[in-house]
């Protein structure tokens, strides 16, 4: 009975070892590797210092990134879903999320949207996005975004 209760505590360690190993990658020299995706976050802090923001971001092609922009649907502002790509041919736009803010309990509090974008091919080009109202007569530009980004 014991020996049944050891073998399958072992059996368990061993299995969350081999989950835990798939977690990394490994280089052809046997190192782990971490993969990292490049972020560039801007807080409401940042807008309510600067309403006009503008970043740079260098990535390899074929490399994907993400933009974090502070948004708070409460006060009927948002980021445009579609963010404007100069050149399509360099950069394309893969995922836009709204995230709920982290303070629970909090009315009112700020979440984040995100876009996640993939090079395409190496060049430059420029990533734009404005605050909104966006039904008709709504504040337009409260804040706005740029990112140039360069593609090696």
């Amino acid at each position: 009975m014991k020996a049944g209760i050891l073998l399958a505590i072992v059996g368990t360690f061993a299995a969350l070892a081999l989950i835990g190993c798939a977690a990394t990658a490994s280089t052809p020299s046997g190192q782990a590797t971490q993969s990292k995706v490049k972020t560039v976050e801007v807080s409401d802090d940042d807008f309510n210092k600067q309403k006009d923001i503008v970043k740079d971001i260098t990535i390899a092609a074929g490399e994907t990134f993400q933009v974090i922009l502070s948004s708070n649907a409460s006060t009927g502002f948002s980021w445009s879903e579609n963010a404007t790509i100069g050149d399509a041919a360099v950069l394309q736009q893969v995922t836009h999320d709204y995230n709920e803010p982290n303070a629970s309990g909090v009315v009112g509090a700020a979440g984040t949207e995100v876009w996640t974008f993939k090079s395409l091919h190496t060049g430059s080009t420029t990533v734009t996005n404005e605050y909104s109202r966006p039904w008709e007569g709504g504040e337009k530009g409260v804040w706005t975004f740029a990112l140039n980004v360069t593609v090696k």
